[in-house]
């Protein structure tokens, strides 16, 4: 039985890792790398981007596991369209390419098939 919402799920462009700029919102111009991808949200959380203060509250759990509690300045996430991914300085669309690939079995035998890359738009290189 497969869940809706994980079958209707597109595919991001921008991976965990990328260096992307932001061009839109608050913090449009800003550069930074890509921290974590939430998929479902189309979402992701960039360094330095979009920070908040969170309050949180003391809990006594007692020694030293107790929460201190206060105020922590953390990334909020950005929505996906509002970053672009920066390759060599510049921000490049991403498109994806097939490219044919060699694969080996656990028998040692190999096969060849297909596998999809991305690529920049602007220079068609592998990203």
């Amino acid at each position: 039985m497969t869940n809706e919402s994980t079958r209707n799920t597109p595919t991001l462009r921008i991976k965990k890792g990328d260096t992307v700029k932001v061009i839109a919102g608050k913090d449009k111009g800003a550069e930074g790398k890509v921290i974590k991808v939430l998929r479902e949200e189309q979402r992701v959380i960039v360094e330095g981007v979009n920070r908040i203060k969170k309050h949180t509250k003391s809990i006594d759990q007692g020694g030293r596991a107790g929460n201190t509690g206060g105020i922590i300045t953390t990334e909020a996430p950005i929505h996906v369209s509002n970053v672009m991914l920066i390759e060599d300085g510049k921000p490049v669309r991403v498109g994806f390419k097939r490219v044919d690939v060699t694969k080996r079995r656990p028998d040692g035998s190999e096969y060849s098939s297909t596998r999809s890359v991305r690529i920049s738009r602007k220079t068609g290189k592998e990203i």
